[in-house]
């Protein structure tokens, strides 16, 4: 319920997800979010606009709290190849265990979402792979800014597609991510992968 100390959008956020979660986009009204957090209907469309804009942000605020998790992760791993296996297993089994990325992906009704994390998700990708970048950039100045965001936007991209169609074990594919990784960016003289080659590092 919403209160002094929780600010209105954190609980329509967080009784949107419940519901969407529980009934499906199709199913949910404004009103129930209104209802669900404990304010009127104009509040909920003041904040979110309409319903499109709600699930956004509902989407949006996810990825924000997964891309915290990443930063943690890359900040523990020194070598470029472990950091992107490191990234890409966590993204994959906190993925798997993400109820608002089930309902989706694997929902009645998920086609009406789905364009969220694919189609029209450049806002949510573009954030994704922007502070990948950024990161990558702190822990690792030499390695060249043009090459990390490109890489980062294309394991984004690869590590998304395999969440929606997995097509192997998530070890597998972490390592296999890492290799497209290290051996692009070795392309720019700068790796760091298992097979020999300078790690890049802090």
């Amino acid at each position: 319920m919403s209160s002094a100390e929780r600010p209105v959008r954190e609980c329509l956020l967080d009784a949107a997800a419940a519901l969407l979660v529980e009934r499906g986009y199709r199913a949910v009204r404004m009103q129930d979010v209104a209802a669900a957090a404990g304010v009127s209907r104009q509040t909920v469309y003041n904040e979110f606009g309409d319903k499109w804009g709600l699930a956004q942000a509902v989407v949006v605020r996810d990825n924000d709290r997964y891309l915290d998790g990443i930063d943690q992760v890359l900040s523990e791993h020194e070598d470029l190849y472990s950091a992107v296996v490191a990234a890409v297993l966590f993204t994959l089994e906190m993925s798997a265990d993400d109820q608002l990325k089930k309902a989706v992906l694997t929902g009645a009704d998920g086609d009406d979402l789905l364009p969220l994390l694919t189609t029209r998700a450049e806002p949510v990708l573009f954030t994704a792979s922007s502070r990948l970048a950024e990161h990558a950039l702190r822990q690792w100045p030499d390695v060249g800014r043009d090459a990390l965001v490109e890489i980062a936007d294309a394991a984004v991209r690869l590590t998304m597609s395999h969440i929606m169609l997995p097509s192997g074990p998530p070890e597998q594919v972490a390592h296999f991510i890492a290799r497209m990784v290290t051996s692009y960016i070795g392309a720019y003289g700068k790796t760091g992968g298992p097979s020999g080659g300078r790690a890049v590092r802090s």
